[in-house]
């Protein structure tokens, strides 16, 4: 209980503190009535100048005896400054003023310092617009249904305020000064009508308000707080303004005999049978968006005639009415009816084009034979098809029939010199008169300056200058260069008019497709050669650009080739190419390249470096860039690549020969430079025996033999204990027993008209040589020494020796291990000495010289 009492005062004391809290706060002041607010009008035309006040009368704002109120304004969030002054007795008073309000609405605030803060004491509300526009286009509609008169107007701009819009009537005066008639109604005010909800542009003034059949005067009225706007005054008849209900088309039926005109029969709806009306009947064909209007109907019900009709063909018919007096509303139509006139035989011409060509035999004459479907209005009814015949029909004679389809053309044979055939068509009432067609052959003149422009997305404008001679027609074709192969037998037309320099082509014309077009003259007798030329309704941009393909590179060049884009992806025709190119640095080049190349090269490109190419494909109606290629250039070209490896293989040749020349050098050097040894640098020329030295020299001949070749020195070891022999004198027997046989003499042919027979040498004197062998005693178990060897010719004269050198046949005579000797000159023949150590000499042959005689040790 005790702490139930002490809870109490301080819940009180918290209550207390939020209510004084509350009263000083933000509605303290105001709600004590110590401050006001007041401006000089709560709506200002927008953009004008506001002037507003705010009083604070201190001794009524607890919180503020004795002290003087600070007071401050803010427009919406934002500060503004005002002027603070005294006003009677202890009132403060803060004038402001907004020199242009733009704001279409704000709130005004008025702010005092309350206990240190700032707190609001005083509100305004300004609102800021312009004053109602003038409504118009006002418009009004008589319900029979109820009878309640609908109107509805365009109001106009937005005033940025509230402004209110009421539709009145009223009853004009029936003359100057007389008194006001009644209003709308007799018992209602002068002044009635009705207001729109929600904003709307309408409403309907109910029929209590109505004065039917009498003039009455309606306008739309608009205000707000800055003025008010009337539309024109609309005076009528509420009953002029009716909208009927729609008639009510019973049948239709054409009339006999056969002429092109229907009988309809049509009745009012209910609510209009006491009225005269004034009607009005449409008719189309289904395909035809156009409607043919038959006006002057008059009556409340009954039938109406129509004629002009096509035979054959099914329309559409509608009705509609008003009051016969009115100038107000039609009803709306009615609901459509379908009729279809019956049928007539086709009338009229038909305009037919032909091919000829003769057969392989020359019997036959094959035709393409192609004519136009005759227009509604000459088909009169639903075609069955058409008859190609050879002959016109008479009387009691049917001609042969080449051709009978529904088709609009026909491929025959017909017999050699064929000139004429006779078309036809022919539908449920009957057949059209006979078309002669005469095959006429192409010898003609041709067309000159055949140009075509587009005339729209689907149609185009053919140009052409007109020949010499005089032209009966002309015949225009075109046709898709991307269809399928094959001639459209629609995409066709024939000019009749001879003097025609131009023609239209509407059908089958489609955007971004070319045409071939040819035009060809028809003379009285004669075909002329036709003209062509191709052309686009509409061009854009290509569909696909072409793919590149590398061709060739080299180090400073690149070839280029590209395949023309598909006619179908063109889109137009092609203008130029342009190339573009750009390396890794990002330096961009291009070039413009006629449209009639499929190749460009590419010059002055940087060695071994990457680059990326990309071509772009133009029409009159856009470019469209392909796919990039990547490329890098060559280090060398082709030419200097070839060098190159020509140079390598070169020097590996080179280096493999040297090679094998370094692993073979000594079988190379015996098959190149074989080892002939030079006598005239061994030691057997400077060691001549004693006899011979004693020897007195012998007179030469008259004529000096040849020199000798040494070919072959064979070394023999001898028994030990024998003795040399003598220069000069035959070996013993036992000596010549002990060396083995002479080798078999050789043949030698050293120069024209000079041979050598078996078992001679040759010299240049012509003197023949005997081989001869050198024998040699080992000394076994002694010390090798060097010894002599003498060599002699095969002269009977005794060898006179002298020292002049060792002839040239002997410089390249050479003996291993021998020392440099000379040569002895006889005038026998020639002395070879060397100075040879003795196991050198065993096994070694001399050819060339008759006879070795024996060494001697030295």
């Amino acid at each position: 209980m005790a702490r139930r009492g002490v809870g109490t005062p301080l819940l009180l004391l918290r209550l207390s503190l939020l209510l004084l809290l509350r009263l000083g706060g933000e509605w303290g002041p105001g709600t004590l009535g110590c401050a006001s607010v007041e401006v000089g009008s709560p709506v200002v035309p927008l953009g004008s100048a506001v002037t507003a006040s705010c009083s604070v009368r201190s001794r009524l704002c607890r919180g503020l005896q004795g002290g003087r109120a600070r007071i401050s304004w803010m427009l919406d969030n934002e500060t503004v400054a005002g002027s603070q002054g005294c006003g009677t007795g202890d009132t403060e008073v803060s004038n402001l003023t907004l020199p242009q309000f733009n704001r279409t609405q704000a709130k005004l605030w008025c702010w005092v310092e309350w206990n240190g803060t700032k707190q609001r004491v005083g509100l305004a509300e300004i609102r800021a617009g312009y004053p109602p526009a003038k409504p118009s286009n006002l418009s009004c509609l008589l319900n029979l249904s109820d009878y309640g008169l609908t109107c509805r107007w365009q109001p106009g701009a937005d005033s940025h305020l509230p402004t209110s819009v009421v539709l009145k009537c009223s009853t004009p005066s029936s003359a100057p000064g007389a008194h006001p008639s009644p209003p709308c109604r007799s018992r209602a005010p002068a002044v009635t009508g009705c207001t729109p909800q929600g904003g709307r542009s309408h409403c309907t003034v109910p029929r209590r308000l109505l004065q039917l059949y009498g003039q009455m005067e309606i306008w739309v009225a608009a205000s707000n707080a800055l003025g008010t706007a009337e539309s024109e005054r609309l005076r009528l008849d509420p009953m002029d303004v009716a909208q009927l209900e729609p008639p009510a088309l019973r049948s239709i039926q054409s009339v006999p005999p056969q002429t092109d005109c229907v009988a309809l029969a049509w009745a009012v709806a209910p609510s209009s049978a006491h009225m005269e009306l004034q009607c009005e009947l449409r008719y189309r064909p289904p395909e035809d968006p156009n409607w043919v209007l038959v006006t002057g109907i008059v009556g409340q019900a009954g039938t109406a005639q129509c004629c002009g009709l096509l035979f054959g063909t099914p329309y559409l018919f509608q009705m509609r009415c008003r009051r016969h007096s009115a100038r107000g509303h039609w009803s709306e139509w009615s609901a459509a009816r379908n009729h279809t006139t019956h049928e007539k035989a086709p009338t009229g011409k038909l305009d037919a084009w032909w091919s000829t060509r003769p057969d392989p035999a020359g019997r036959r004459l094959e035709v393409q034979l192609r004519w136009k479907a005759p227009r509604q209005r000459e088909a009169n009814g639903r075609l069955l098809g058409y008859r190609v015949a050879l002959g016109p029909r008479r009387r009691g004679r049917e001609p042969p029939t080449v051709c009978n389809t529904s088709d609009t053309h026909c491929n025959f044979t017909a017999p050699a010199g064929t000139r004429r055939v006779y078309l036809s068509a022919y539908n449920a009432a009957g057949e059209s008169a006979a078309t002669e067609v005469v095959l006429l052959e192409r010898k003609g003149q041709p067309l000159a300056g055949l140009r075509a422009v587009p005339a729209g997305e689907r149609s185009l404008w053919v140009h052409w200058e007109a020949p010499r001679a005089p032209v009966a027609a002309y015949v225009l074709e075109w046709q898709r260069v991307a269809s399928e192969p094959g001639r459209c037998s629609a995409c066709w037309q024939m000019e009749r008019d001879g003097a025609a320099t131009s023609a239209l082509i509407q059908g089958s014309i489609e955007p971004f497709q070319r045409y071939n077009i040819s035009v060809c003259p028809l003379y009285k007798d004669a075909v002329g050669t036709p003209a062509h030329t191709a052309a686009y309704s509409r061009q854009k941009a290509p569909s696909h650009a072409p793919k590149l393909h590398l061709k060739s590179i080299s180090k400073a060049h690149a070839e280029l080739c590209w395949d023309p884009v598909a006619v179908e992806l063109q889109n137009g025709f092609i203008t130029n190419y342009t190339i573009f190119w750009a390396n890794s640095t990002a330096e961009v080049a291009s070039a413009v390249v006629n449209s009639s190349f499929n190749s460009f090269i590419i010059r002055d490109l940087k060695p071994s470096t990457l680059y990326k190419v990309h071509i772009m494909a133009s029409t009159v109606g856009g470019s469209t860039n392909g796919t990039s290629l990547t490329l890098v250039t060559m280090v060398l070209d082709d030419i200097e690549i070839q060098i190159l490896f020509l140079t390598l293989g070169l020097i590996f040749v080179l280096l493999t020969a040297l090679l094998i020349c370094f692993q073979k050098n000594g079988r190379v050097k015996q098959q190149f430079w074989p080892s002939v040894p030079d006598p005239a640098n061994s030691s057997l020329g400077k060691w001549v025996p004693a006899e011979l030295q004693q020897e007195p020299p012998q007179v030469p001949s008259a004529k000096e033999p040849g020199l000798a070749t040494i070919s072959t020195v064979t070394v023999l070891e001898r028994a030990a204990g024998k003795q040399a022999p003598v220069w000069g004198k035959d070996p013993p027997a036992e000596t010549a027993v002990a060396f083995p046989g002479v080798p078999q003499p050789y043949v030698q042919q050293d120069s024209p008209g000079r041979a050598t027979g078996p078992g001679t040498g040759s010299y240049g004197s012509g003197e023949t040589v005997q081989y001869a062998q050198v024998a040699g005693d080992g000394y076994k178990g002694q010390q090798h020494v060097p010894c002599r060897l003498y060599l002699r010719s095969s002269s009977t004269q005794p060898l006179l020796f002298d020292r002049s050198p060792s002839p040239k046949p002997y410089e390249n005579l050479w003996f291993h291990g021998a020392t440099p000797s000379h040569g002895c000159r006889g005038a026998g023949g020639f002395l070879e000495e060397s100075l040879i150590d003795f196991p050198l000499l065993q096994g070694l042959q001399i050819s060339g010289a008759e006879e070795l005689h024996d060494f001697q040790r030295c």
